[in-house]
């Protein structure tokens, strides 16, 4: 029998439109033979279902069930979709946990402090995970820009602490221009991060528990004609994203082993990207992604294109693992 999946997009940050985009690619690929698709958008003000005469059907919260034509849709899982808050900080992963409904993406725990870069980076320092100096502030502290130019040095970027796609982010060159940059990261979020400038090549590499078993993708060189991979690189074509990367075999085996460490030490399920800086062999981490974008265009499904992972296989393997991982 067909299992109903609920395909949760669209959220209440600053990438609702993305998360729209990785959410219809999922539908699209979705293996009909085996699941009935249904495309919820989540938003602020409602949940809902659009059918195909684009008439809503609203979310029944009590069990995330849907009224569709008189008849009652119960869903046996839920693929997330969803690019920051409420997908991706732990909100709809408790709310789908109380329910005891599967869903595709980790758990709420792991959800919340990997969305967290500040606390993220704190969690792994203690297993020897190397990362830029930063520099907390949070809305309303008092700014030193002595104090921060003196421990992170110039350039550096400031940062949103909570937001995706480099929303609210900065690359500044010099200390009277720290002011308006904290500024723009305050329009994203309350807490921000200021990082050191780290010099090395930049690589993207996807994790991912397939068909039972945890899986390196093949890499992505990052290298953006912008100052640094901000939105226009990473939405409007203005980067070179190379896969598999240009690197060592030395590089990669170090990397891989680091990423594939750090998805097993936070017990991370379903998919994840994360983004180092490689500087003299020896790989920096910036952050990590639980709900990466899922587009054709995007990172991820690239590499697992280069992995010889269809994109039905890919989100279809997600599904059956969050199936078997409900019932284990």
């Amino acid at each position: 029998m067909k299992k109903n999946i609920a395909i949760i997009m669209g959220g209440y940050s600053s990438e609702y439109h993305i998360s729209l985009k990785s959410g219809a690619v999922v539908a699209q690929h979705l293996d009909s033979q085996k699941f009935n698709t249904y495309s919820i958008i989540i938003t602020s003000e409602s949940w809902y279902h659009k059918d195909d005469k684009g008439q809503q059907h609203p979310i029944l919260k009590d069990d995330f069930s849907l009224m569709l034509h008189g008849e009652k849709i119960k869903f046996d899982c839920v693929f997330n979709a969803i690019h920051g808050t409420p997908g991706e900080d732990g909100l709809m992963q408790a709310f789908f946990e109380l329910l005891k409904l599967p869903q595709t993406s980790c758990d709420h725990y792991q959800a919340a402090l990997t969305f967290n870069k500040r606390d993220l980076l704190s969690a792994l320092s203690p297993y020897g995970i190397k990362c830029a100096t930063s520099y907390f502030l949070n809305e309303g502290d008092q700014i030193n820009a002595d104090e921060i130019v003196q421990k992170v040095g110039l350039p550096c970027f400031v940062k949103a602490n909570r937001a995706g796609s480099s929303y609210g982010i900065s690359k500044v060159y010099q200390k009277e221009d720290l002011h308006g940059a904290i500024k723009k990261a305050f329009e994203e979020d309350n807490e921000i991060i200021i990082e050191s400038f780290l010099d090395g090549i930049e690589v993207s590499v996807g994790v991912i528990t397939y068909k039972g078993e945890i899986k390196v993708l093949p890499m992505t060189e990052i290298i953006s004609e912008n100052d640094f991979f901000d939105y226009e690189a990473k939405y409007e074509g203005k980067s070179q994203e190379i896969t598999p990367a240009r690197i060592s075999d030395k590089q990669q085996k170090k990397v891989a082993k680091i990423a594939k460490k750090v998805y097993k030490v936070l017990k991370m399920k379903g998919f994840s990207r994360s983004e180092f800086i490689i500087i003299d062999d020896e790989p920096f981490m910036l952050e990590l992604n639980t709900t990466p974008g899922l587009t054709e265009e995007s990172i991820l499904p690239k590499q697992a294109k280069a992995a010889g992972i269809s994109l039905a296989d890919l989100f279809g393997s997600s599904i059956e693992e969050a199936l078997k991982n409900n019932n284990s």
